[in-house]
């Protein structure tokens, strides 16, 4: 293996992922053909490593593959896999179901012990400041006791609106009946927000403030625009995370429903009020498009992945294939 890049010298970072491969955090391999790279950090050039140094990796890889590895996007040739800090690109067909969803399941278990911590600092600032002025008389029981209820409450509303501000949504939408233009969507509005479970990917109504009531109302978003506000919506509405348990209800609905590209069209059938969804739907939802924002930007990491392998391919098979019959995976020289 290699210390740095072959062709830009920067130096491969270290990994406690591999040891027959310890550097290195993003690595290519093709079980078949007995062929493996480092992916450089800083060029995404892939220098091939020596014959001598790849059997025991290789087959640590695909041990690490089968055990560990996660898929996040793949074609038909190469698949882009995560296990730990390690990144794998593996050529070539993997028994591996797409399970992305599952690391933001873990997301909301991570905002709840942010959500935790903020309410334990704030409870103690507040306990602070009550025994600092009852020390001096200048508190009432009246209000200490509306400071110590009020005072997560702040704090937490403060973080949630640092992160997120105001508003979920800007720009310009007609009413399909009314031709009225709405421009910005509030967090506030979710009541408003009705989701389509269309197959591809869902869209959002606004429901129209001048002619509510009219089921052909309402400005309409789709594509881009409508998964970028149902992501802050929810993300924001969900600021707190959520329970063990809810996210288990949401991670089964999502299996139940054969994977995240099909849950809305089966929770919202042809349209839904977001806020009709009971809070495992929601959460399960919001698990739904942002995983379905990450395979938009995987599948094209991994198509430009796939061209790299191409060329790198081409290169490897000169170089092993005219020196050597070149073994595959389970029969090293």
């Amino acid at each position: 293996m290699y210390r740095t890049c072959l062709v830009c010298s920067a130096e491969f970072r270290p990994n406690d992922a591999l040891e027959h491969l310890d550097r290195g955090r993003r690595v290519a391999y093709d079980p078949v053909k007995g062929r493996l790279w480092q992916v450089c950090g800083s060029c995404a050039r892939w220098s091939l490593v020596p014959l001598e140094s790849r059997w025991e990796a290789l087959q640590e890889l695909e041990k690490l593959v089968t055990d560990r590895a996660r898929m996040l996007s793949r074609t038909d040739n190469v698949a882009l896999m995560r296990a730990g800090p390690l990144e794998i690109v593996r050529v070539g067909q993997a028994a591996l179901r797409e399970e992305a969803w599952w690391r933001y399941g873990r997301e909301f278990r991570k905002r709840r012990e942010n959500y935790r911590k903020l309410t334990v600092a704030a409870a103690a600032g507040a306990a602070g400041v009550i025994a600092g002025s009852a020390a001096t008389g200048g508190i009432s029981f009246v209000a200490a006791w509306i400071l110590w209820r009020r005072a997560p409450g702040v704090v937490t509303g403060g973080a949630r609106w640092m992160r997120f501000g105001s508003t979920a949504w800007r720009g310009r939408a007609h009413c399909l009946r009314c031709g009225s233009t709405l421009a910005r969507v509030r967090y506030r509005d979710r009541e408003r927000l009705v989701v389509t479970g269309d197959e591809e990917s869902p869209g959002v109504v606004v429901s129209c403030v001048r002619c509510r009531g009219h089921e052909d109302a309402g400005q309409r978003l789709d594509g881009h625009e409508a998964g970028r506000l149902l992501r802050r919506v929810l993300a924001y509405h969900h600021f707190a995370g959520s329970s063990e348990q809810r996210v288990e209800g949401a991670v089964k609905l999502i299996d139940f429903a054969g994977g995240t590209e099909r849950l809305p069209s089966r929770i919202l059938g042809s349209g839904a009020a977001l806020g009709s969804l009971s809070n495992t739907g929601q959460v399960a939802l919001e698990i739904a498009v942002h995983e379905e924002h990450e395979r938009l930007l995987l599948s094209m990491e991994v198509a430009e992945l796939e061209a790299h392998w191409r060329r790198e391919e081409e290169l490897a098979a000169i170089i092993d294939g005219e020196l050597t019959p070149g073994p595959g995976l389970g029969h090293p020289e």
